[in-house]
């Protein structure tokens, strides 16, 4: 399946793009009908209206003319003529726009051209001869026109036209109405039609993607509840057929349980070699016992022992003992030192591993027939630098890394058992040459009375006997009493193994718990959601929403843990080292943990002393983690009280304690002090071991894996620094880091900056020496007062406008939605050039959002344009920046931002820093 071979990252973002594709074209369509309905609308309003308008300011004008006739012919003032010759002048000018506004209707057009004559017919013989008759004083003339009404019956005609002429536009007005009515209704249907599909389109893909993701985390939990099940069974592995982050897992799970399969191996194997040691007397014994036990764990099918031994004052390496290598007539049974490869093996006092030998080395043989070894093994067997031995094995196999280990491992326990074992058949010799020593000189007792000079001397061998075995019979005590240590570290093998596996079962069991217990409130919730058939109201589907949300991150940072410790181990981790803004630490820490210590209701505070470097040299995002791990622990394990962090130099005692070195350079101590539980004096050795907690079992009053404090301490390594933790039951914990300042570092290559090192101590918390110490709040670079007015959100956001400036189309739809829930007017540029004209056009905005990375143009200088071109100094501007560089905040504040924030934006952060700013701007008003 194509999902299979993505992450869950680009699992979740196609899923959106997909419905934001569907989106799109639902609002094309819908677009594409409201821009039709719309130029019906406007052809109603501009067009019909016209019309109608035209026609009554035609009406007008001829009823002027009349009017001035009339009054002329009455009163005789050529006054009243000024109206009839203006509206002669302008009746023929409406005419012609009326024309062209119903070109298009051939009827009306006809009915129009009637309505001219009418009006032509009117002026020429009512209008026209009526003046004329009168400036002519034909009052005859004058009486016989109104006798005879002609005028009256043309202008009654002439508005019987109008009117019929003004009915038939206002039925065609009437029918587009209702055109524009259908069409709006026919909008309704497609618009609802269109909302549908894309709901079951999304719920469709939320459907596929989800089960997407948690059928392969289902299958790594399947898998580890049954390697908790099996107890200890590190043969098994995970198999998961994904390409995503779950695959991740499983591939470092698999690799943890390598190791720790060849760990368990190497202690095991070498459990069972030390044990064949006891009780054998004859170093051939022990040497025919050490082989035919050892060939067979190194799957070796041909195995030799030779002894040091001294013939004539040389020394040489004797075939002792074998496996498999009897009947090799060509084979030497001896060699001198530096003579072949046993010989300068014992020389060079290292192992030698040879592959692809020969066909004619050398041959295993059976019943079956004859074999040729592929590998050869040689390898010293060494005590206090010396070579008392030399193995040598073959096998149709190569050797493997856990078999050179056990090897190297096997080296001096096998070489002090020789020694042990030479040197009780030593002092057995010389206990049995006294025994006869004894017999004969009681044999030749009268022998030795007769010759005194003789038994004097005798005598006096004898007492230099006597001391020789006494000097023997204390070597011997003192081998016994080595021997006896050997057990005794043995013994302490075994219960590390036993404690290794216990620790290994705890953390498969506190891993299995930790995966079900956000995936199994993922899949109940989504299930809902999914079965919900739209009877959900929609403030469960957001709870719902969120917690999925909750849970999904806790199960990202579970696995971000283990891979990060994963990483670690395998040495995959890179530093990088850059300056780091130490005076930011406060506020970004203050900024992520205030609203924890708000919500459990404890005191909590940043102290930055003033004698501390605003910039050092380390790996700031390593730093950052090393403090919220520490963080997260304090509020984690503390109900009351308060929890606070400090940061100061480190002083010269401690620096020389901690690091054995002379106090030069800057290191800082970094101190995160809780009043919580407390860590146990006997516990305080583990808790930085990974998978290794104070309370490991899966029905602990604190969740987690154990990993935090593990990762706190590899990370610490390979900044150069250390950790020391103070910590008394029900009193609180204090964790101090040590971080040198790289640019000391680079200059002090001998110094020990890398040492691993992690000290514990029971004592209460000294008190701070030495400096004032002041607390910095992020708010307070804002010159807001304790003493301010508090406004609630909804009197804060309320009827805010807020320019956006991004040209990401799913930035702006997610900033505009969270924005306009809290009653904010939001008004969107795609880039720089685009907000400059609108504030220059509207300069009144209560804030501005800005982006920096944008076409056309940036951030920067759009905000320096807004500073300096538009000259809106006070006005507030947020940068929304993607970079995480350190100097970032600087280059923003520079080019103009009143602040700034980082994306991915948590919009918790984003609504605190916008009520600083708005609370700012309300205060300035």
């Amino acid at each position: 399946m194509f999902t299979s071979l993505l992450k869950i990252k680009p699992k979740i973002m196609l899923g959106y793009v997909f419905i934001l594709i569907c989106l799109g074209l639902a609002l094309l369509v819908v677009s594409s009908r409201v821009t039709d309905l719309q130029k019906e609308v406007s052809y109603v309003s501009s067009h019909d209206m016209d019309v109608h308008d035209q026609v009554h300011s035609l009406l007008k004008n001829i009823l002027d003319m009349e009017t001035g006739m009339r009054g002329y012919v009455i009163t005789g003032n050529e006054q009243y003529l000024d109206s009839y010759y203006e509206g002669s002048r302008n009746w023929q000018v409406t005419y012609d726009h009326i024309h062209q506004l119903i070109s298009d209707n051939p009827s009306q057009v006809q009915s129009l051209d009637a309505i001219e004559e009418t009006i032509k017919s009117w002026l020429k013989t009512s209008g026209e001869y009526v003046i004329r008759m009168k400036k002519d004083n034909n009052t005859a003339a004058i009486n016989e026109f109104f006798k005879q009404n002609t005028g009256k019956k043309t202008m009654d005609q002439l508005r019987t036209q109008l009117d019929t002429f003004l009915v038939t536009e206002k039925v065609l007005t009437s029918t587009r109405v209702e055109q524009i009515s259908k069409s709006n209704y026919n909008l309704k249907v497609v618009l609802f039609t269109i909302l549908g599909l894309i709901s079951i389109i999304a719920i469709v893909v939320a459907l596929i993607l989800s089960n997407s993701i948690t059928n392969t985390i289902k299958q790594v939990t399947r898998k580890i509840r049954d390697i908790t099940v099996m107890e200890g069974n590190l043969a098994s592995r995970i198999e998961v057929r994904t390409n995503d982050e779950i695959r991740e897992l499983a591939e470092a799970t698999n690799e943890l349980l390598a190791s720790l399969e060849k760990t368990s191996w190497i202690q095991s194997s070498i459990t069972e070699v030390s044990t064949l040691y006891q009780g054998i007397r004859d170093i051939t014994v022990l040497s025919e016992a050490f082989i035919q036990k050892l060939a067979p764990l190194l799957e070796a099918s041909y195995g030799v022992v030779y002894l040091k031994q001294y013939e004539g004052g040389q020394l040489s390496y004797v075939k002792i003992a074998g496996y498999a290598a009897y009947g090799q007539n060509h084979a030497s049974t001896s060699f001198l030192s530096g003579e072949g490869l046993v010989g300068q093996c014992a020389v060079d006092k290292r192992i030698f591993l040879m592959d692809n030998l020969p066909d004619n080395h050398v041959k295993i043989t059976s019943g079956l027939g004859i074999s040729t070894p592929r590998s050869l093994l040689v390898a010293p067997i060494l005590v206090d630098g010396r070579t008392e031995a030399v193995i040598e094995l073959a096998s149709l196999h190569q050797f493997e890394s856990k078999h050179l280990t056990l090897i190297d491992s096997l080296q001096e326990k096998f070489g002090t058992a020789i020694t042990s074992v030479r040197s009780r058949m030593e002092v057995e010799r010389l206990l049995s040459e006294s025994q006869m020593l004894t017999e004969e000189l009681q044999a030749q007792s009268e022998e030795l009375q007769t010759q005194s000079e003789e038994l004097q001397m005798q005598q006096e061998q004898l007492r230099m006997t006597n001391e020789f075995l006494e000097e023997q019979n204390q070597f011997a005590e003192q081998k016994a009493t080595e021997l006896e240590k050997a057990k005794d570290e043995l013994e302490e093998y075994s219960l590390q193994l036993k404690t290794s596996s216990q620790y290994k079962s705890d953390f498969l069991a506190n891993m299995s718990h930790e995966l079900r217990t956000p995936l199994n409130s993922i899949m109940i919730l989504s299930q809902m959601l999914a079965e919900s058939n739209g009877d959900m109201q929609m403030s469960e589907v957001v709870e719902y929403s969120r917690v999925v949300n909750a849970a999904g991150h806790d199960l990202l940072s579970l696995i971000d843990d283990i891979l990060d410790l994963s990483k670690v181990e395998a040495g995959k981790i890179e530093i990088m080292q850059d300056e780091v803004n130490v005076t930011e630490l406060p506020q970004s820490m203050e900024l992520m943990f205030a609203p924890v210590a708000a919500k459990k209701e404890l005191d909590f505070q940043v102290i930055l002393e003033p004698d501390v470097p605003s910039v050092i040299v380390t790996d700031g995002q390593r730093l950052q983690q090393i403090l919220k791990n520490l963080l997260s622990n304090a509020f984690k394990f503390t109900e009351t009280g308060s929890v606070s962090m400090r940061i100061a130099l480190a002083e010269s005692a401690r620096i020389k304690e901690l690091f054995n070195r002379d106090p030069e350079g800057t290191i800082l101590a970094i101190s995160i002090k809780d009043t919580g539980i407390g860590i146990p004096i006997d516990k305080q050795h583990i808790i930085f071991e990974a998978f290794q907690q104070v309370d490991g079992t899966t029905n602990r009053q604190y969740g987690g894996t154990g990993l935090g404090l593990s990762i706190c301490r590899e990370f610490t390594r390979l900044l150069g620094g250390t950790i020391v933790v103070k910590s008394e039951l029900q009193v609180g914990s204090t964790f101090t880091l040590y971080i040198p300042d790289g640019k000391e570092a680079l200059s002090h290559p001998g110094s020990s900056y890398a040492q691993d090192q992690i000290a514990a101590s029971s004592e209460q918390e000294n008190s701070y020496r030495g400096g004032s110490s002041y607390s910095k709040s992020f708010f307070s670079e804002e010159g807001l007062s304790l003493d301010e007015p508090i406004h609630t959100d909804a009197q804060l956001f309320e009827g805010k406008t807020v320019l956006l400036v991004d040209d990401d189309a799913r930035n702006v739809f997610a900033l505009v939605s969270a924005l306009e829930v809290k009653g904010i007017t939001v008004v969107v540029a795609e880039n720089g050039k685009e907000a400059i004209d609108l504030l220059t056009v509207k300069p009144d905005y209560d804030l501005v959002l800005m982006d920096i990375m944008m076409p056309v143009m940036g951030g920067y200088d759009a905000m320096k344009e807004i500073r300096e071109g538009l000259e809106l100094r006070h006005l507030p501007i947020i940068a929304l920046t993607a970079k995480a560089m350190k100097s970032e905040k600087e280059k923003c504040l520079e080019a103009g931002a009143s602040d700034y924030i980082t994306k991915p934006l948590q919009m918790e952060q984003l609504f605190s820093l916008m009520r600083v700013w708005l609370t700012k701007q309300v205060k300035q008003h």
